[in-house]
């Protein structure tokens, strides 16, 4: 029962693989569609957009501020007018009206270069942003290209346990008819079920595996996570790396220490914000007005109403002459800001020729791990070759023919393991060169 359910499944798993077969992804493919559809990037890209806007001559406190006022008022009063001799004038009602419209300009000419410090720090947290982006943007590529060739692992895992599989078959078919005809024992049949049955529950679990490595990828992507995908299982590696180069330009491109060396330009520029404050600050205020009141006359001499309209200007000068020490609190840990991120800088400099020199001893124990596990798919593979001329013959028992088998499996899925490891490694490589994004040969 057992046996017959698994084959059931199997088949189900075969004819599903073959109703999605479709072009493969190719690793270009799969680049410039992570890039468009990302999650993490799309977020990203929005976050840079903010930046840019932050830095826009419309925050940077260049532009004058202009605003218009107007208003109106209305009054009624009884008014009671005694005069020296004696004379009260009395009115009832009296009504007045207010009328009134103004528009005003002021604009800071001078503020101790704070403004302009300001402008050139938020310019500069713009070009922090562009680094912090292509930071995002490396690390992604990184997770596209882990789930990418989980997947090309996994495929060609499963075409090697398929392999398998169809060989214990084809040595149970065997199995049987030798027991029909009195060549092999009860023994030798049940072995091959044993291992029909093992193979059959490995091949489905590289299955699950395969697809759950292929949702992982969809998501990497942008799109639907049960999209139908296969990948390119070729791997090629870069022959012309070395790690002089790699040094060279980890120290003038990886996002990490570029960083670093933007974060001291703006602790810098934060000095000369905070020095502002022991400078004067001139602004300029003018307005143009527009003034009518109108009213009933309480006496002979009351003007029945009164418009004025004019220019005023006027500089103001304002001088913080000693603000309790604020200021000088404030450059003073400006300073040590700085300090702070030249240690940081210090830091990662030498954490990056350590990251590099470690990853190009990994880089190359994958290749040589790789060239050894090939050699051992050869060996194994002549090996399995002739023990099973052998088993046909009746020269080996089947423990022996399936120990063979076994060997051939392990090396086959070892190849693969390695291949794809030594592949991630040299990614890895190139990330901290601070090149990932410029290279073409995933």
């Amino acid at each position: 029962m057992m046996r017959k359910q698994i084959i059931s499944t199997l088949g189900v798993l075969l004819v599903s693989t073959s109703f999605y077969a479709q072009e493969v992804l190719s690793k270009e493919k799969a680049f410039e569609l992570t890039m468009a559809n990302n999650y993490d990037i799309k977020v990203t890209k929005n976050n840079l957009a903010t930046a840019e806007n932050n830095k826009s001559i419309y925050n940077s406190g260049y532009l004058p501020t202009v605003t218009g006022n107007a208003g109106a008022r209305y009054t009624n009063n009884d008014t009671d007018l005694e005069f020296q001799d004696g004379t009260v004038n009395s009115v009832a009602g009296a009504e007045s009206e207010n009328y009134n419209a103004s528009i005003g300009l002021d604009y800071v000419i001078f503020n101790g270069f704070s403004r302009q410090n300001t402008f050139k720090r938020l310019k500069e947290s713009y070009n922090l942003s562009e680094l912090q982006a292509r930071q995002v943007m490396e690390n992604t590529i990184i997770t596209l290209f882990i789930a990418y060739y989980e997947v090309g692992r996994l495929t060609e895992n499963e075409n090697t346990q398929k392999a398998a599989l169809t060989i214990s078959k084809k040595r149970l078919e065997r199995a049987k008819y030798g027991f029909d005809y009195g060549q092999r024992t009860k023994l030798d049949v049940l072995n091959a079920e044993v291992d029909v049955n093992n193979d059959s529950i490995s091949y489905i679990d590289i299955q699950r595996q395969l697809n759950n490595a292929k949702r992982d990828l969809n998501v990497v992507l942008g799109r639907d996570v049960n999209t139908p995908v296969t990948v390119d299982t070729k791997v090629l590696y870069d022959a012309n790396m070395n790690l002089t180069d790699i040094l060279t330009e980890a120290k003038t491109k990886n996002a990490n220490l570029l960083q670093s060396k933007k974060n001291i330009e703006l602790s810098k520029l934060d000095v000369k914000i905070n020095k502002s404050g022991w400078m004067p600050n001139v602004s300029l205020t003018s307005s143009y007005a527009w003034n009518r009141n109108t009213g009933d006359a309480t006496n002979a001499f009351s003007p029945i109403s009164n418009t004025q309209t004019g220019l005023s200007a006027g500089v103001n000068l304002s001088w913080n002459l000693f603000d309790g020490g604020r200021t000088r609190t404030n450059v003073k840990n400006a300073k040590i800001a700085v300090e702070n991120q030249e240690i940081r800088k210090s830091q990662l400099q030498d954490q990056l020729e350590r990251d590099v020199n470690n990853a190009w001893e990994t880089y190359q124990n994958r290749l040589f791990a790789l060239k050894a596990q090939e050699q051992n798919v050869l060996t194994n593979k002549l090996n399995f070759e002739r023990s099973n001329e052998r088993y046909k013959l009746g020269q080996i028992s089947s423990i022996d023919f399936r120990q063979a088998q076994i060997n051939l499996i392990n090396a086959e899925l070892s190849r693969n393991n390695a291949k794809f490891v030594a592949k991630n490694a040299e990614l890895q490589l190139l990330q901290l060169a601070g090149v990932i994004l410029e290279h073409n040969n995933f």
